[in-house]
């Protein structure tokens, strides 16, 4: 008698690491988290916004609380929520997408945390170690946060596949990435795909339009 064997995958968890401004419901964070059938979104540690170690630590207690397979979908300081944390991980992930992560270990426009503050907090030096799963990062050309070939040596060395974002901002609501299908695309993608072992990053990708 023929039997048919068959593999049930199990649609991955998403876990959604913000930076330090609040989300509001039109970013593309949060429209993803609405689609995707199992999401959850990390909260800002209220009490040290800006603590290095509460950030890792909140990512932490949330993906302690999660069975199965996680896609990480990181923006902004998030992204480096997000590395820092894989230097010692407690679990396995199946994949990273991270999305314009900013260059804290230069001077950042006025507004926003100084050099010397985010020292102090932790976040300095920026992690440089391949990552231990597979990542994507999503790079604007025109970034106030971060120049792209910064963002680029970044990708280089977590060993993640560069997506050239073009003129994108900080890809975010105020430069048009509110409702941004090719997101939801990447996260599937990481949560089916597998890349050999001992492939490195693959070419830049050119992304497109949100629209």
């Amino acid at each position: 008698m023929n039997t048919t064997s068959t593999t049930t995958i199990t649609p991955p968890t998403v876990v959604l690491v913000p930076g330090f401004v609040p989300l509001t419901a039109d970013h593309w964070q949060c429209l993803l988290a609405e689609k995707w059938e199992k999401a959850r979104i990390v909260a800002s540690p209220g009490c040290a916004p800006l603590s290095r170690t509460a950030w890792v630590e909140a990512l932490e207690a949330v993906l302690a609380g999660i069975a199965g397979p996680v896609v990480l979908v990181a923006h902004g300081a998030g992204v480096l929520t997000t590395v820092h944390w894989a230097r010692q991980p407690n679990r396995p992930v199946d994949g990273a997408l991270l999305v314009a992560p900013p260059d804290f270990e230069l001077p950042l426009p006025d507004g926003y945390p100084s050099t010397e503050d985010l020292d102090r907090h932790g976040w300095n030096p920026l992690p440089r170690r391949r990552l231990p799963f597979r990542s994507i990062v999503a790079a604007s050309r025109n970034d106030a946060l971060a120049c792209f070939r910064r963002v680029a040596g970044m990708a280089e060395h977590w060993g993640s596949r560069l997506i050239d974002a073009g003129d994108a901002g900080h890809l975010d609501p105020t430069a048009g990435y509110g409702n941004w299908d090719q997101a939801h695309e990447l996260v599937r993608d990481l949560g089916r795909v597998r890349i050999p072992e001992g492939v490195p990053g693959a070419p830049i990708l050119a992304m497109s339009d949100p629209s």
